[in-house]
């Protein structure tokens, strides 16, 4: 099997903050493809990226009366081996900086270098 196969890009996009149903299962997707030993990289982008600012994750819980955040879901992910990356336009268009990101998050991960790995065949992708 080749590296690719290995690796597992989620590419979270559509996932709306506001929307709380909708947080959870990309990063439970996340956490056990990683647990299966597959290199995961998550990118959060557009509105998702809010996911990523500290203290805004901490406050959503998919399921009403659930005391698990989706922080927590985020950290579970990490803890498997899952990265996080955030989009650098988004910094920009939250007007924020990388020191404003939560400490699972490994970064930034712009566009083109998104598209050069799916283009190249490096990795397999699923979109939320």
């Amino acid at each position: 099997m080749s590296d690719a196969a290995h690796r597992l890009l989620i590419l979270m996009v559509n996932t709306d903050p506001r929307n709380p149903e909708e947080c959870a299962a990309p990063f439970y997707y996340a956490a056990v493809a990683a647990a299966m030993d597959h290199q995961v990289d998550v990118l959060c982008t557009a509105t998702t990226g809010k996911l990523l600012i500290k203290g805004v994750a901490e406050t959503i819980h998919v399921k009403p009366g659930e005391s698990k955040t989706v922080y927590d879901w985020i950290k579970e992910a990490h803890d498997h081996g899952a990265k996080f990356w955030a989009c650098p336009a988004n910094l920009e268009l939250f007007d924020k900086i990388e020191d404003d990101l939560i400490p699972e998050c490994a970064g930034v991960m712009g566009a083109a270098a998104m598209i050069q790995d799916v283009m190249d065949g490096k990795c397999r992708v699923l979109t939320f």
